[in-house]
């Protein structure tokens, strides 16, 4: 039964078609409101879609049911000796403790030195399993060769996070040999950010459990990478730039991303090249998997088959073919600016000949970032590493699989040779969480890609494959 408020309020919404009010008007006793339809504005199929999913989150929400929940989440990187490596944080362990980590798109295992490590893992911060409450021994050994040396110990699990984002049954490897220089201090260990099937571990890689689970607002990480290589007065450590997972920032890059597919089942990041100039010559390469390239963030140079990488310092005068310890690597005049740009079927992505430039022997001689590279086995016969990467803004997308470039925007470029602080660790507080699949297992054999090339380059560090040579 209705109240005398209750009923007279339900008068007043009676709706009559036939009766219209004056602007500002009150209406007299026994009078009805009419309520005017407006014309519905014409909307695009991107609103529309906008719209949906926000009528759709918006009601779950108000009905108490799920919303699948995304999140977004950036590191910062280090910018280590002037260009040779990119190094960020993970935290591992209940309670975490970070941890320095080469993040490397060229291989697929997690593995940082054990507080049992009795070589290679000096002045670097250890594993401790008894400090963590939610270690697990897997009582398996793990085994990872790189062309610079090799890392062997056990798999464990635990909880990882980064950038805020947290796996809490990764599989890891607690390594307690690594080849003499293939940490770094204060670098502990490494990030594969590749793909499971070449996982030595077998285990689903941290970034895949992620964008598998659906917890990215996009499937998609990128990097921006700093450029130190020609600055003055360089730190060891400087401002690497940042890796993002789950969106693109957009004030780092300008125009569009083109996104190139991967041209095979992904296991590295692979991609077809498809064009090369130097000195605005075109340089003849083979088509089909001969010309299949890896993206590697953890390379710092770029490394290619004998024939073409000749060819390349064929079109710059005065260049001579290294010896000794610079065997497979080319000296050339270092008043020569040497432009090359690489295409991957979409633009041609100029490389800065100041990355060009590894380093000067001489006051005249400078060595060439391009070198004479042998893998092998099926690895891909390209190794792109920061070389190139330092010129543009690279996404590697989940699905559908592609790597993406774009230009780096002025806000990028700015933060090149800037002297200033290394960034504190960035993990950030847990947004989002996603537990691994199945996977580990033993597996002595490395898919990584053997590379043959001097062990030392004139006492500067070079990493590639991941690791320094």
């Amino acid at each position: 039964m209705l109240s005398s408020l209750a009923l007279a309020l339900s008068c007043l919404l009676i709706i009559s078609p036939n009766t219209s009010a004056a602007p500002n008007s009150v209406p007299a006793a026994g009078q009805s409101i009419p309520l005017i339809r407006r014309a519905q504005p014409e909307r695009t199929v991107a609103e529309w879609e906008s719209w949906a999913k926000n009528e759709r989150e918006a009601l779950t929400a108000k009905y108490g049911g799920n919303i699948e929940k995304r999140s977004t989440g950036t590191n910062l990187m280090t910018n280590q000796n002037a260009d040779s490596s990119y190094f960020g944080t993970v935290a591992i362990g209940t309670p975490p403790i970070s941890f320095n980590v080469i993040l490397d798109t060229g291989s697929s295992d997690l593995w940082v030195a054990d507080q049992a490590c009795t070589t290679g893992c000096s002045k670097v911060q250890l594993f401790n399993d008894l400090s963590s409450s939610t270690f697990h021994n897997l009582s398996e050994p793990f085994s990872i060769q790189y062309g610079s040396g090799a890392a062997v110990g056990t798999l464990g699990q635990d909880v990882v996070q980064m950038a805020g984002f947290s796996v809490p049954n990764q599989i890891f490897g607690a390594v307690t040999q690594a080849s003499s220089g293939l940490l770094n201090p204060p670098v502990s260990g490494l990030l594969g950010l590749g793909w499971q099937s070449i996982a030595s571990s077998k285990a689903s890689p941290f970034w895949q459990t992620l964008a598998s689970s659906g917890l990215w607002t996009d499937p998609v990480m990128a990097f921006q990478l700093t450029r130190f290589v020609n600055a003055t007065n360089v730190n060891t450590e400087e401002p690497g730039g940042s890796f993002t997972m789950g969106f693109l920032n957009s004030s780092l890059y300008t125009g569009t991303i083109d996104y190139q597919a991967l041209p095979t089942t992904p296991s590295y990041w692979i991609l077809p090249m498809k064009s090369l100039t130097v000195q605005g010559n075109s340089i003849t390469i083979p088509s089909g998997s001969s010309s299949y390239s890896a993206i590697d963030t953890g390379t710092t140079l770029v490394g290619g088959p004998s024939s073409i990488i000749q060819s390349i310092f064929a079109q710059i005068p005065g260049s001579q073919p290294g010896t000794g310890s610079w065997q497979g690597y080319w000296t050339y005049p270092c008043g020569t600016a040497v432009n090359v740009a690489i295409s991957f079927g979409g633009p041609s992505w100029p490389i800065s000949p100041a990355d060009f430039q590894l380093t000067k022997l001489t006051s005249s001689q400078c060595v060439g970032a391009f070198f004479e590279l042998n893998t092998g086995g099926s690895a891909p016969n390209w190794i792109i590493g920061d070389t190139f990467l330092k010129n543009v803004y690279s996404v590697f997308r989940f699905t559908p699989a592609a790597v993406g470039f774009a230009a780096l925007s002025n806000t990028a470029v700015a933060m090149n040779g800037v002297n200033a602080p290394a960034p504190s660790p960035t993990i950030g507080s847990v947004s989002a969480s996603a537990t691994a699949g199945t996977g580990g297992g033993s597996n002595a054999a490395s898919h990584r890609w053997s590379v043959s090339c001097a062990s030392l380059v004139g006492g500067i560090v070079v990493a590639v494959g991941a690791a320094w040579m």
